[in-house]
């Protein structure tokens, strides 16, 4: 009989990648897959032949609105609480919904957003296995990939994971009343994104390479590092004739682009104009949500693309500038090109970090702190330094010879195989 898988997740386009990559693996090997998450992603689901499952409405719209942006460059503290309550009602709508999507299946996965499926997978007695694209169980070897800063020592990087107990409680708010409502199930009696309602550790699989961010020793054996979820490009993406042309009439350009964050777009452009009045070179603008307005940027040195793949795009530049988000960083890296970050939340500072400790590029700086001579410095170096060039090529390499997605299918067939019911746990 064949397994079936319901995955749910909700954030940007590099929250929703990964999963088509596994669902992908995973139907290729005569698993039954469906994927829920917010409509934006429909059509990025179905085109890969994978059953799609609304969780909501837009997460564009979302993070695109006015008191997301002043959150963001104003005041985190003033415009929380709004945004927050706004992300419970989306956390509630996609529960109730995946509730439904889950009915039948053998097995759930999450992500940090999707939590509730832990409760779910309680409900219908089937495992529940976590997918974190950045380091997030707690170890005592680095901080928490949010922190940005000097570390202190193992205790003060220990103390850092707290933070994620702060976000859980944002998080059951919700979740105990769905319990109890939709589940049929009393209060949840312990916490974490890590464990389940016995406070037995969850299967983890974190969805990023040993290369980029080696497995900390003090770990659960349950949190396994698999290798990257790279998603084959299926549009068929080639250069326009005019991109073509624009290559063709200099240096290899260095693509920069801010992915689905669009926070700060005038100031972006403004820093980029000013930049490219100090380097002479050439540039990629990728606008993406991030929206980076090229009106005003000299038009023999920059060439803008709406939408690519960047596993297709990035073929045709010589290094990259972006925001850090786990999967922009694996494909600049799977493709061997000199990266600099300029982080803005999240996980991103982290990514960042790495790419500059592992000699692949200038050290990140965070968006606020951006300035056009700082991006001009950065696109110096990604254009001159050879050391750059040759470690990620190296790097490059090594990520293109992993298996993440079929190391993960192997530990969710494990999990699976050796899942013990519950009726059968408390009778034991």
């Amino acid at each position: 009989m064949t397994k079936r898988i319901a995955m749910a997740t909700l954030g940007t386009q590099g929250d929703v990648q990964p999963y088509v990559a596994l669902a992908r693996a995973m139907i290729a090997q005569g698993y039954s897959v469906v994927i829920g998450t917010t409509d934006d992603f429909e059509s990025m689901v179905t085109g890969y032949g994978i059953e799609f499952w609304s969780l909501g409405p837009s997460m564009q719209e979302f993070v695109k609105q006015s008191q997301f942006e002043r959150a963001m460059n104003q005041n985190l503290l003033v415009n929380a609480p709004a945004l927050l309550r706004q992300g419970q009602k989306i956390v509630d709508r996609a529960a109730r919904s995946a509730w439904d999507m889950a009915q039948g299946a053998d097995c759930i996965m999450l992500n940090m957003n999707t939590s509730f499926s832990i409760d779910i997978a309680e409900a219908l007695d089937i495992p529940a296995i976590v997918a974190a694209l950045q380091p997030l169980n707690s170890t005592s070897e680095f901080p928490l990939c949010i922190y940005y800063g000097p570390t202190f020592g193992k205790t003060i990087n220990r103390l850092t994971y707290s933070t994620m107990t702060v976000q859980q409680i944002y998080y059951n708010l919700p979740r105990n009343k769905l319990r109890r409502e939709l589940m049929g199930l009393g209060p949840r009696k312990n916490g974490g994104f890590f464990k389940d309602t016995d406070g037995t550790p969850l299967w983890t699989l974190n969805a990023y390479s040993e290369i980029i961010s080696p497995r900390p020793r003090d770990w659960p054996k349950t949190s396994i590092v698999t290798g990257y979820w790279m998603l084959p490009d299926n549009s068929g993406w080639q250069p326009s004739e005019e991109f073509k042309t624009f290559l063709d009439k200099g240096p290899l350009p260095i693509y920069v682009g801010f992915g689905s964050m669009p926070w700060g777009a005038d100031r972006n452009t403004d820093i980029l104009r000013e930049a490219l009045t100090m380097w002479n070179g050439r540039v990629v603008v990728g606008r993406g949500w991030g929206g980076i307005k090229p009106d005003d940027l000299p038009a023999d040195r920059v060439y803008v693309i709406d939408r690519a793949p960047h596993d297709q795009l990035f073929k045709y530049v010589k290094a990259v500038v972006h925001h850090g988000g786990a999967g922009t960083t694996a494909s600049g890296l799977m493709l061997g090109k000199p990266t600099f970050i300029v982080p803005q939340m999240v996980d991103q500072p982290y990514w960042g970090g790495r790419v500059h400790e592992m000699g692949c590029g200038p050290k990140p700086v965070r968006r606020r702190k951006l300035t056009a001579e700082a991006l001009a410095d950065a696109l110096s170096q990604l254009d001159s330094n050879p050391g750059f060039a040759r470690n990620a090529e190296k790097i490059g390499e090594q990520l293109r010879a992993e298996d993440g997605t079929g190391k993960a299918i192997k530990v969710i067939e494990r999990v699976m195989a050796n899942y013990q019911p519950r009726s059968e746990r408390k009778l034991a």
